[in-house]
């Protein structure tokens, strides 16, 4: 398959994912604003990952990656949700990391600061990845 073809086979699937990945965003910048300051710019950004999380899965599952999920024994939907937290772990790395090297290592510490490294820089780094490993790993073609 050319790589325009497997473009345009992906393009419902990315466009779904964009609008799963929008209301987990906007989980994840809400908590994180409400909770920066209370529990501190990682732990604040652990937890509003954690809910975001939740939502891509929910969403992703039985909506963007429905076709390709083999609607098989418990054991494949255990398989999922497990893959599905590693990749979105390795995301979540990804934003901390931005997070962390903007925070301490360049000392920019402003909330707008850490909104930016986190929540637009290190989340459009991380949603490239989540695409590709919730595609890829988690939720594969369907086997016959």
């Amino acid at each position: 398959m050319a790589g325009s073809d497997k473009l345009r086979a992906a393009l419902p699937e990315l466009l779904k994912f964009g609008v799963i990945g929008g209301l987990g965003y906007a989980t994840d910048v809400v908590l994180f604003v409400l909770l920066r300051e209370p529990a501190g710019p990682v732990l604040g950004k652990v937890l509003s990952l954690t809910a975001s999380t939740a939502v891509a899965f929910v969403g992703n599952k039985y909506w963007t990656f429905r076709e390709r999920r083999s609607g098989g024994p418990a054991g494949e939907t255990g398989r999922e949700t497990a893959m599905f937290l590693v990749v979105n772990l390795v995301g979540a790395l990804v934003q901390l990391g931005c997070l962390g090297f903007s925070h301490y290592l360049m000392g920019l510490t402003s909330p707008t600061a850490d909104l930016i490294s986190s929540s637009v820089i290190g989340m459009a780094l991380a949603t490239a990845l989540r695409f590709w490993g919730t595609r890829t790993l988690v939720f594969r073609e369907a086997r016959a």
